[in-house]
């Protein structure tokens, strides 16, 4: 404060003074309230991005019975997943499967396995696995392959030992083949989910 001067030119000063604290402090409060809403805005679109990555390529899942009209009951149960980052390698894909089949007199087998290749495409997938648990001797360590067309309440399976009969006929088969989804899903006893595996050419209008 200027000593021995006037009171008006005092005023003029501290008033002067105040304007320039208040500029100051305007000025920093919109800067922050800029930066905190780049921040807020930067956490929103990295939470879209996060919600939006595809946390897998393609899946198979869910259980149900087939259709007989006697009482034989047979069940098909998978859980096969590929990983995103696994893509473009269908042979990485993970997960389990199991199937059984029982007379009506109780009387049946079982098996179950660690699945080793998924394909899937559109409302269509085929899997392949190797028996790692049954009760057919003969079908231990065999592959075996799998095959669903989710229609939704009209789902369809296929099995690779369509043709020999049974999974001990078919230690030989490659990864990811089965038969086409022949036998028809028995309605109301589950549900079968295929996740669609995404072409890198999808969308792209082909050349006439």
């Amino acid at each position: 404060m200027l000593r021995g001067a006037p009171a008006s030119t005092r005023f003029r000063a501290a008033a002067a003074a105040a304007v320039l604290i208040a500029a100051a402090v305007s000025g920093s409060t919109v800067t922050n309230s800029a930066a905190a809403s780049e921040r807020s805005a930067a956490a929103v679109s990295g939470a879209r991005a996060g919600r939006s990555a595809p946390q897998e390529a393609a899946a198979l899942t869910g259980s149900a019975k087939l259709y007989r009209p006697t009482a034989e009951d047979i069940t098909f149960t998978f859980d096969a997943h590929l990983a995103a980052e696994h893509r473009m390698d269908p042979r990485q894909a993970t997960g389990t499967f199991r199937f059984s089949r029982y007379c009506g007199d109780g009387k049946g087998h079982w098996a179950e396995g660690r699945i080793d290749c998924l394909l899937t495409g559109g409302k269509g997938a085929i899997a392949t696995g190797v028996i790692t648990q049954t009760d057919l001797p003969k079908a231990l360590g065999n592959r075996v392959g799998f095959s669903v067309h989710d229609g939704g309440r009209h789902d369809r399976l296929g099995y690779s030992w369509a043709t020999v009969g049974s999974p001990e006929g078919t230690k030989d088969l490659p990864t990811c083949v089965s038969a086409a989804p022949f036998e028809q899903v028995k309605s109301g006893t589950g549900d079968f989910h295929v996740l669609p595996w995404q072409s890198p050419f999808a969308g792209q209008t082909q050349a006439s």
